[in-house]
């Protein structure tokens, strides 16, 4: 899609050469959505390829991602061993279910900032605990879990001007047993449900739900709940509203399907525990 109405392109290397957004502004990162329909309102993009912004950096910490690297690169990252959690990351860049064309250019970071409920990338982030770096107009920056960054369709936690640098994945959670559940209404579809589990080191079950609701929802329990206490949890954390009505899925087969994969997740991990 051509955007006729820019009249200017900007292409920072620095932050300082950031500048600040204004009426008519947005990043650019891979621009997957961007371009693919008209955006009226925009006369000027700040391009953000030549940040030089390293990728992915493994260390001691756990992964740094940067908020431009693309799915592709991602998915070919190779994890240390010790990452029992790291098939998770395939899982969910294959969630996208898309061209080789999108793999290369969409963004991590992207994914995150356009918060769909199908959005892969924030149910990866999410499941391993991931830690938002947010850069702001003033030259400071602020933290913020995933978790809270995705508040509902098209509804990222950023304030004017401010822009997504980096989601911090902590190697506690890399370390983590992992259970994974997606469906969709077809084949090769948006998902419709995508729920993961992972068992913490200090013990209980973390069950997050995406997809087939409005914005991630992440429930914690000390102990393995069994699955009456499950289902209890998940009715009172998912009330009707919060599940996601679209085409891809009606919200009583979205709930349907959230208890039925949550109940096979925790026995799955159950057995694992024992």
């Amino acid at each position: 899609m051509d955007l006729n109405t820019i009249d200017a392109v900007v292409r920072p290397r620095h932050r300082a050469q950031l500048g600040a957004l204004g009426p008519g502004d947005a990043w650019l990162a891979g621009g997957t959505w961007l371009f693919s329909e008209p955006q009226p309102h925009l006369t000027r993009l700040f391009d953000l390829s030549l940040t030089g912004w390293e990728p992915l950096r493994a260390d001691e910490t756990g992964l740094s991602i940067a908020a431009t690297c693309t799915v592709a690169t991602l998915d070919a990252f190779e994890a240390p061993p010790s990452w029992r959690a790291a098939p998770l990351i395939g899982q969910c860049c294959r969630s996208f279910l898309a061209s080789f064309k999108i793999w290369n250019m969409a963004t991590v970071g992207g994914n995150l900032c356009m918060s769909l409920p199908a959005g892969p990338m924030i149910s990866l982030c999410v499941a391993l605990e991931g830690i938002c770096t947010i850069w702001t107009p003033d030259g400071g920056e602020r933290r913020l879990p995933v978790v809270d960054f995705v508040q509902g369709p098209l509804q990222p936690a950023l304030r004017p001007g401010e822009l997504l640098r980096s989601i911090e994945l902590p190697r506690e959670a890399l370390g983590r047993r992992t259970a994974f559940r997606r469906a969709s209404l077809t084949r090769l579809g948006r998902s419709g449900v995508l729920l993961i589990g992972t068992l913490p080191a200090a013990g209980g079950l973390v069950l997050t739900v995406t997809a087939s609701t409005r914005r991630p929802v992440r429930l914690a329990f000390a102990d393995m709940p069994g699955a009456t206490e499950l289902s209890a949890r998940l009715a009172e954390a998912i009330p009707d509203a919060l599940y996601y009505d679209d085409v891809h899925g009606r919200p009583d087969w979205r709930r349907h399907l959230t208890f039925d994969f949550a109940e096979e997740i925790r026995q799955e991990l159950a057995e694992a525990r024992a």
